[in-house]
């Protein structure tokens, strides 16, 4: 990822030199180019912006719970939210654990782990994929369908990478006419 960063816009005038000779294949090269730059981008505001309503939705529950560095707390699940499934996990099983040593009881434990996997739960069942339906103009069905493909070809990666690879598809499938049918299929 290092690299393609570095080189900069290199790529892209490969790209659409190997398109073809005529214009309009240029044109249509650099259109599904610049849509895939306009989805990562979005998706990457919408990951951003998750994962800081999780921070601070965390902050703000533990302080009401009582929790010790509630605002680190908060800090951690904000940045663990960004790693799918196994970033809440962690951050919850780390609470039960601060809170079984700050509190000393079970069921102040289950409460505050509880209200973590609350807050993550809420954020990637219901924000989360409502968001990138609406950054990528595609529908939450094949966001979903997506994400359990992947995860199930790659692990966490394919989790991490299916939300881009599903806007590249897209984006590739709106602008080329023999596969416009499997756009429609993924869009709103």
């Amino acid at each position: 990822m290092y690299f393609l960063l570095a080189a900069g816009d290199l790529y892209r005038r490969k790209l659409v030199k190997i398109a073809g000779p005529s214009l309009s294949k240029k044109k249509v090269t650099l259109e599904i180019l610049l849509e895939i730059d306009r989805q990562i981008e979005r998706f990457l505001a919408v990951e951003l912006f998750t994962s800081a309503v999780v921070g601070v939705a965390t902050w703000l529950a533990f302080l009401a719970l009582g929790v010790q560095q509630a605002a680190l707390w908060g800090l951690l699940a904000g940045v663990f939210n960004s790693i799918p499934y196994f970033g809440p996990v962690l951050v919850t099983g780390g609470t039960a654990a601060v809170a079984f040593l700050q509190f000393g009881n079970l069921p102040m434990a289950a409460l505050v782990s509880g209200a973590s996997l609350l807050i993550t739960s809420l954020e990637g069942f219901l924000l989360t994929p409502w968001l990138t339906s609406r950054a990528s103009s595609m529908n939450a069905v094949a966001i979903f369908v997506g994400l359990l493909f992947w995860g199930w070809v790659w692990n966490v990666w394919g989790m991490l990478l299916a939300v881009p690879m599903l806007m590249v598809l897209k984006a590739i499938c709106d602008h080329v006419e023999d596969f416009q049918p499997i756009g429609e299929l993924l869009g709103e």
